[in-house]
């Protein structure tokens, strides 16, 4: 079982956004010492508490902070932009980083209605859903296989990056999106910490990839995208985890605030009467000491039939979230890259919990 890092760069109570990217590239370094396979970043936009609006920037900042691991998007949301800009950006990091760059691409706005329509270039009228023609022209152009009557037709052989190109992924948590892939043969990965417990898409995906009759050489490959949080004690984990139960919590109320510390959380459940809960009712993560994470992850990717898991980590102490994804490399018996052993003892038990506005 590969296990990769989603990394949402997050921005805890106190800090501003350069923080939270300055963490996003401590811990891609670590992610890539400690053996994980992927690295990805997500774009939000307009929320305050997230700081990864631009992708395709920080991945090129991750790529030169790393050696051995793959980096990309999780994802560029393809709905705000040009197919052919997104293919030209990507080749060019592919160029950059070659072998090791994946574009996963999603359809959802990734911010509110109002934001998402401060996005568009053209505001006359709302933009079209349009979203598998979208998909359909940014493969075209990295595949090059454009009609050769199409008025676009040239512009895929104009690619800077080229001869490298980025993996092309599609992401979802719907059964359209499970449908998308399986037709045009791309690899899948789902997000079950958004629609938990849909294993059944994954069966949408390859139903749908047998009936389009891709060459024997292509196989479908599936990906599962979960909450996580890794302590040394079940105890520490859920108080850990507080942090993102207050957020998601204030969410639902259309509250957007940036991680707040474990007591500042913890009080808040209290007085909402949901102290005593580990997480989100109908939401699933997987929070523990290290054994328990690890069956956790190995459970979600046997129900998806996943060779892949992908771990989402919020919270709201940076060398906690080091700490974890520390733990869980160590749990999953990954195989440390050259110099992994300096960054792992810098996110020792005893450095969790520090200070933040110390450093």
């Amino acid at each position: 079982m590969r296990v990769s890092v989603l990394d949402q760069s997050p921005i805890s109570e106190g800090q501003a956004g350069p923080d939270a990217l300055a963490h996003s590239v401590e811990l891609a370094s670590l992610a890539d010492e400690l053996g994980f396979h992927r690295y990805w970043v997500a774009e939000h936009h307009g929320g305050g508490m997230l700081a990864g609006a631009s992708p395709e920037v920080l991945i090129a900042r991750l790529g030169a902070a790393t050696d051995g691991i793959r980096i990309g998007s999780g994802g560029v949301m393809l709905p705000h932009y040009s197919p052919l800009k997104v293919a030209e950006t990507f080749t060019i990091l592919a160029g950059l980083f070659p072998g090791r760059v994946d574009l996963g691409i999603g359809r959802a706005a990734g911010t509110d209605p109002l934001t998402t329509y401060a996005l568009q270039r053209d505001r006359r009228q709302a933009a079209p859903d349009d979203f598998p023609d979208q998909l359909s022209e940014l493969l075209a152009y990295l595949n090059d296989d454009l009609p050769a009557d199409h008025p676009f037709a040239r512009l895929a052989a104009t690619l800077p990056g080229l001869p490298e190109r980025p993996e092309p992924w599609l992401l979802g948590s719907s059964p359209q999106s499970a449908i998308w892939a399986g037709q045009l043969g791309l690899p899948y990965m789902f997000a079950d910490f958004i629609s938990p417990h849909s294993e059944a898409l994954a069966a949408t995906y390859r139903e749908h990839w047998a009936a389009a009759g891709h060459p024997a050489d292509r196989q479908p490959r599936v990906g599962v995208a979960v909450w996580a949080v890794c302590a040394d004690t079940e105890a520490e984990a859920r108080r850990l985890a507080a942090s993102s139960r207050m957020t998601f919590r204030l969410l639902r109320q259309g509250r957007l605030i940036k991680v707040p510390t474990p007591e500042t959380a913890l009080a808040y459940l209290e007085r909402q009467g949901e102290g005593d809960q580990a997480w989100i009712p109908g939401r699933r993560a997987i929070i523990g000491t290290p054994d328990q994470v690890r069956a956790g992850l190995e459970s979600a990717a046997a129900g998806y039939g996943a060779d892949e898991v992908m771990v989402v980590t919020i919270t709201y102490d940076h060398l906690a979230r080091l700490h974890s994804y520390a733990l869980i490399a160590e749990a999953c018996d990954l195989t440390p890259r050259e110099g992994s052993a300096d960054l792992t003892r810098s996110v020792s038990p005893a450095l969790v919990g520090h200070d933040l506005h110390a450093d």
